[in-house]
Parts: C-alpha cells; structure tokens; sequence
C-alpha cells in the first residue's frame, strides 16, 4: 500500500507516488526521496535540452548495438577504465546485489563499455537497449542519469518518468562522472534499477565508487610522483574522504583527485597555477625529509586564507632521496621544516591583528585587521562599519546578510579586532560544512565514549573555545532545527554540557552570526525558531555583492599589494609593484562577480603567480574558465548597450549595463579600448535584457554551426557548458 506524501517536507512515505503542486501531479518519486529546486531544475533543463535536439518521448529503442568488432575497438581505447573500474562495480554490485539493479560503465561519450547486475533485470534492460555497445548520451536517448552526467560534469539522479523517453519509466538511474587527475572526464559509474527498489543511499554508493576508480587512476598515472594525501581533519587522511595531490619534483602540482579540488575550493586550472609553496607554505625537501621515515605523523600546515590542513606525502623513496639534501637551503621560515615541530592537532590561539579572513587576506601592519581596514571607498560598506562601531562591546548581538564570497567572515574577525576581546580567541563555525550527526559535538564537545568513533579522552567544543573571546557561526541558517534549541538555552544561560556529560561549563562569548539565507522565509517555513532569530538578530548588517559595490578599483589595487606584500605574487620581492593592463580591468568591470570577493582575490592571486615577475597582468595570466564567462559578459553587454553603430577603437568602454551603484574602472591613461564586439547580422532593434543578449548570441553561433555544440563553443571561445548554462534553450514544451 502506497504511503502519504508529506507536502511540508516533501518526502513520499512509501512506493513512488506523484509529487504534486496545487491539484496538478507532476512526476512519480521514490521513497524518502527529497526533491530540491537544483534537481528539478536540472531535470527541466535537460527535457528543454531534448526537445531542441528534436529527441523523440516514443522513439522506440535502438536495439541495434555496435558490432563485435566495433564494440572490440571502443573497448580497447578505454581498457584503462575498464581496468580500474571493473573491481570496483564488482564491490558495488555485491552491495546492491538481488535489488532489480545493474552497474553499468560508460565510456567519455555515454557509450556503454561494461555492465554487471541481477540476471532478470539485466534481461529487462536489454529491451530498452541499456546493455554494452549502445549510445546513452542525452541526443540519442534523452535525459537519463549517464547522459546528463556528461553534460552537466555533476552526479545525477533521474528517477521513473524524469527520463525523457517514455520506454525509461520503469527506471531509476544514478551516476557520476569519473574524472582524471586533470579534471577531464574518463566516462560514468552508473547504478540503474527498477524505480520500485529505489534506496536514497544509492547515489552515495556510486559517487563513492566514482572517487575510488578516480584515486586508483591518479596514484597509477603518478606512481613515481611524490603524492601529497591531506584534510582538514587527520583521522580522514586515509580515507575516501581525503584529498590527494601530485607534486613533481620542482614542487609543481601537476594533478589532483576529485577530494582535494573540493576541500581547497579550487578548479583544477587553477590549482595547477599553484606550487606547493604558495598553497602549503612547504618544499619537496622538506616533505621529503619529514616523510623518509615511515612512522612519521601528518604535518599541520596553514594556507593563506587560514584554514588548517594535515598532510601525509608517500613516494618512492630511492627515487627521492637525492632531494634531501636540498633541504637546507630549499627550507625557510614558510616551509614545512618549522611546522613540522607543531602539535598535530591545531590548537586554539588569539587570532592576531594581521589574520587572515575570508575574501581577501588583510594586512600586515600593527593595526590592520580592523574595520578601518574594511574602508575603500564603498558607500553602502562605509555604512555598514558605521553601524557595528555603534555596538561594538554592548552585547549586541549582530548579524551578517550577504551572498557567499562577499567577506562575511572578514568582517566578524574585524569586528573582533576592534571589540575588548581581541586578546582573547576568535572561533568560527561553518554551520553548513560540518555532518549534521557531528555538528552537536563539533559546538558543545563531548565526554569520553559519548558516541561511536569519539576520542578516547572526549573533546573541548567550539563554544569553550571561544570562552572570553568571539564565536563566529558562519551559515547559521544551515543549523539543523533540533540544535537550534540547545543553542538557544546556551546564550541565555551561559553555560554548556558536553554530550554525555552531567555538568555544565560557564562561558563568556560574544556570538556573531551570518548567513546568505532568507530567515524570515526560514521562520515561515518552520525550519528556523523565531525564538532564536530575535536572540542572534541583535543588529543585521548586509554586505553589498561585489557587483553593487564602487570600490572594484581600490579592491583590486588593495588585493595585488597585500599578495606582493606578502610574497604571493610569484616574484618574492617586497619591491614589487603589479597592476593590470586596461583590457583586464575592462573584463573585470563588466564581469558580475558571481563569487564576490572572494572569487576577486582568487583570480588575482592565480594571475600574480601566472604573471611571475612581470610588473603588469594581461589575460595570458588569467585561468581559462573565468576567461571564458568574463569574455562572454563582456560581448553581451557590449552588444546590449550599443544595437546600432559599431564603436570606433578610440571611443570609452561600455559600461551602461552596469548596476547603478557601481562606477566604472577606467582604462590607464593614453590607452584606447578596444573595438566592441559585433555579432554578424546584428541589426538595430528595441533595448533588450543582457539576459535575451545573450541567449541571441549563442543560439546564433550555434545554429551557424549546424547545431554543433563544440564546433560553436570554439567559435565563441567559451566551454560547451557555458553554452548549456547560459542558453537555457529556451524552447517551447
């Protein structure tokens, strides 16, 4: 008997029944199955995708795989994977063994390479053509889990009749992209079963089993490469949950797996602009001599923007042991020598005036770091750092509003610096990182055997921490409901108990909080406590986005003196001043900023290293994915501010399709903008959104290009999924 759907949180009680909005059903889910609005997104967009493709809903399956022989060849060019994987889907299966299920391997372009599974359903699947030999991309078999994968580069879930063509209904498909260490795709790990047997863990199980085949892949491609394991936690290090890194033997970081990209929040282009002096603060030499022995322990090391890591290096030994001589002149105070004598465990310390935050480090003078230091000319932060001077030492609570990236940690480390406690620790909390099982402990501590894998002698929690000093909740809005309440008792009587404990710990803490959440709708939606919205919402602050702000200029210069200062540019001299070229600043000012500052300071510390010691930034030292979006706001906005007459070189740079509140950075003096962009056949018509611009542009481009989405990506110089991303075909259903 088929269970209720639960319309407050949108999780079906039993067998797959339809989701439903108003009296209208719009798709059948699964048990316990929670659908977000970035999956049902994703799965409209890729229905669109198909209806522009002019894929059929009734097509009848293609049953007439590859031949022997060709299937022979598609094999062999991926031997490799199948090698790797072929293990792995075999630990899978067992684990999903007599469910109605299959595992199933593809190759880069969705053909199927390998397949194991339950006999009956295997037979079953055969009739839909789901079976080696056989193209699942989306342009021949519509929106399915393997070929929105490979379009989307993200693991995918569709479920009964989410799959676009009718036949697929009967399924339910996970799958996940494999990557190599460079970040290109090797091909997919897909689990399809019968969509009456869907277990939510599933997708769990395959990205698992994703990141298992791409590790085996990466220490096999670097086997004579120094291989550099690490997290944030050191019991993970070891684990799938550790990220792992090559190093070559100049200290250049020439790969990484899937883990580490997302631990250090970089892509992989712009990873390999690093070496491991910039990112880790360390040397081969040093890491080699550290880790020659094997009983050596993880090092703690500190990136800039002061989040701390362990690391754990492994390499063939002989082939290294001729660098350790190289350590003592290799070794300075930044390497991995000095930090070797730290204890393993980061221990809590005040945080210093010249600490780092989030969006950009501060600077390093005795008295930066505070909100004086925040002051570059903004109007709307000005007012913002008028307001917290106000409260500063009232035991007012604040908090902070604003998109991720706009410096919402920044500036609590300066209300901070500035407050009486600065002497005292400062404390933050990333609500929305840290397991919602781990979370309690993580903020209260806990006593020896509280819960299964605690540590043996318990744990201080991050309230205790910051006792005397300032707890920084980052993304409260993420707090599961149920510790929003134990919380809530904290601040008002002032005092924690650990998990499995008996007493309580008085505490003195000033508590900031931020989020890029709506917590009024959250109230209303009963996933936030109103009792606890007005205890933290003392003052509420909202940082402008990078896009409203006036101060890009004095950002940008701010930014390239500070990592200069403190030898990020590459070229290790203090002297060294570095500024970018007019073409630069064009692409910055018309650009929107999606990762605000923080996205700022990380395309300018890459483009410092990639620049070396050459005084001026050009687009050689830009990575190619934020030159792919900056070149493409850039002719859009061109194009929407000026439909008619081509503007001459000499003539200013466009900057009308800016918001209002931000001023336009101007090229250096004597230096013309270049010529704006045109696309051919463009002819003078009504003012249009940047948004109609865009989508005209790349619709253009790519039926100029017979409907060819890589021979248009390479006309306009942007990847195929900027193309899918910003076009959106918008067709009709």
């Amino acid at each position: 008997m088929r269970g209720p759907f639960h319309p407050a949180s949108g999780v079906l009680g039993n067998h797959g029944i339809g989701v439903r909005r108003g009296d209208e059903q719009v798709r059948p889910i699964a048990a316990g199955l929670k659908l977000g609005p970035d999956h049902i997104d994703k799965i409209d967009q890729s229905h669109e995708r198909c209806v522009a493709l002019g894929v059929s809903r009734i097509e009848r399956p293609d049953h007439n795989p590859l031949g022997r022989s060709d299937l022979a060849v598609v094999r062999d060019r991926n031997l490799r994977l199948h090698d790797h994987a072929a293990p792995v889907m075999e630990m899978l299966y067992e684990q999903i063994v007599n469910t109605e299920s299959m595992v199933v391997l593809c190759d880069a372009t969705g053909t199927i390479i390998h397949s194991i599974g339950d006999d009956d359903f295997l037979a079953r699947a055969s009739k839909v053509a789901l079976q080696p030999g056989v193209n699942w991309s989306e342009s021949t078999k519509g929106t399915n889990a393997i070929g929105t994968a490979l379009i989307e580069e993200v693991p995918t879930l569709v479920h009964a009749d989410e799959h676009y063509m009718h036949a697929n209904h009967f399924l339910t498909c996970s799958a996940a992209p494999i990557l190599d260490p460079r970040g290109n795709i090797l091909g997919v790990l897909d689990v399809t079963g019968d969509h009456r047997s869907f277990h939510q863990h599933t997708m769990a199980l395959v990205k698992m089993s994703a990141r298992m085949i791409e590790n085996h892949w990466l220490t096999d491609d670097y086997r004579n490469v120094m291989r550099l394991h690490f997290h944030s936690r050191v019991e993970f290090i070891g684990t799938l949950m550790e990220g792992i890194l090559a190093v070559a033997a100049d200290g250049k970081l020439v790969g990484a797996n899937r883990g580490a990209l997302e631990q250090l929040g970089l892509s992989g282009a712009a990873l390999r602009m690093h070496s491991l002096t910039t990112l880790f603060g360390t040397t081969v030499g040093a890491l080699v001599d550290r880790f020659r022995s094997p009983l050596a322990t993880p090092m703690p090391v500190q990136l800039n923007g002061g989040r701390q890591f362990h690391i754990h290096a492994r390499f063939n030994w002989p082939v290294w042991a001729s660098l350790s001589d190289a350590v003592n002149s290799q070794a300075g105070p930044a390497s991995g020598a000095s930090a070797a004598t730290e204890p393993s465990v980061p221990q809590v310390q005040t945080i210093p005036p010249a600490a780092p935050g989030d969006g950009a480090p501060r600077g390093s003078g005795p008295n930066s770091g505070g909100l004086a230091q925040l002051r570059t000319g903004d109007a709307q932060v000005a007012s913002v750092i008028d307001k917290l001077r106000r409260v500063l030492d009232r035991d007012i609570p604040v908090l902070i509003l604003g998109e991720t990236g706009t410096g919402k940690e920044l500036l609590a480390r300066a209300i901070h610096v500035d407050s009486a406690r600065a002497k005292q620790p400062f404390v933050a909390v990333n609500c929305a990182s840290i397991p919602e099982t781990l979370i309690e402990a993580e903020l209260f501590g806990y006593e020896d055997g509280a819960f299964t894998g605690a540590r043996r002698k318990g744990a201080v929690g991050k309230i205790v921490q910051a006792n005397g000093g300032t707890l920084f909740l980052d993304e409260i809005g993420d707090m599961p409901v149920a510790l929003q309440a134990h919380l809530l008792r904290v601040l008002q009587e002032r005092q924690v108990t650990p998990l499995g404990s008996t007493k309580s710990v008085a505490v003195d803490v000033n508590i900031i909080c931020a989020t890029h959440r709506n917590l009024r709708e959250m109230i209303d939606a009963k996933t936030f406590r109103e009792d606890l919205f007005y205890r933290l919402n003392g003052l509420a602050v909202r940082l402008p986005p990078l896009r409203e702000r006036s101060d890009l200029l004095a950002l940008v210069r701010r930014i390239l003196d500070q990592l200069t200062e403190n030898g990020g540019g590459g070229g290790g001299s203090r002297q060294r001043h570095l500024q970018p070229d007019a073409e630069v600043l064009r692409l910055f000012q018309h650009y929107s900023w999606p990762g605000n500052v923080r996205q700022l300071f990380n395309v300018l510390r890459t483009a410092a290293v990639m620049a070396a010691s050459e005084p001026v930034i050009t687009r050689e030292h830009l990575s190619d994915d934020f030159l792919d979006e900056a070149c493409a706001a850039q002719s859009a906005q061109q194009a929407a501010a000026e439909p008619a007459p081509v503007v001459p070189a000499a003539a200013a740079p466009v900057v009308a399709a800016q918001p209002a509140a931000a001023q336009p950075m101007q090229p250096a003096p004597g230096t013309a903008a270049p010529p704006t962009p045109r696309w051919s056949g463009e002819t003078a018509s009504a003012p249009r959104s940047l948004e109609e611009m865009e989508i005209d542009a790349i619709r253009r481009a790519v039926d100029e290009a017979g409907g060819n989405i890589s021979e248009a990506s390479k006309r306009l110089g942007i990847s195929r999924n900027t193309i899918y991303r910003k076009l959106r075909w918008n067709a009709p259903k």
